[in-house]
């Protein structure tokens, strides 16, 4: 199953985001076997870090929230919060997939 995971930041943290950084993209490396796509959110209107977003392939949910909990950025506070939300893919590349 896919899903997709919504990390919204704490924009009072975000000094830690630089800090973390090597960590957390060497996390995402190792788990590139279910965390297949990964990055940042921002506000439109400003530019401003808002948070983030991974594309993960898992069969429960319950192992991408402890996916979540691994990642560097989360002992630090900087996550505010996480939704996990189950996803279907069907469009991609131009194509229908269902």
């Amino acid at each position: 199953m896919m899903f997709a995971v919504l990390f919204e930041d704490d924009a009072t943290r975000a000094d830690m985001r630089r800090q973390y950084m090597p960590a957390h993209l060497d996390f995402l490396a190792r788990n590139a076997g279910k965390i297949r796509a990964a990055g940042p959110l921002k506000q439109t209107d400003e530019g401003t870090p808002a948070g983030g977003l991974w594309l993960v392939e898992a069969g429960r949910a319950e192992e991408v929230k402890a996916l979540t909990r691994e990642d560097p950025f989360w002992p630090t506070g900087l996550r505010k919060s996480v939704r996990i939300l189950e996803w279907t893919r069907v469009f991609a590349d131009g194509r229908k997939l269902i």
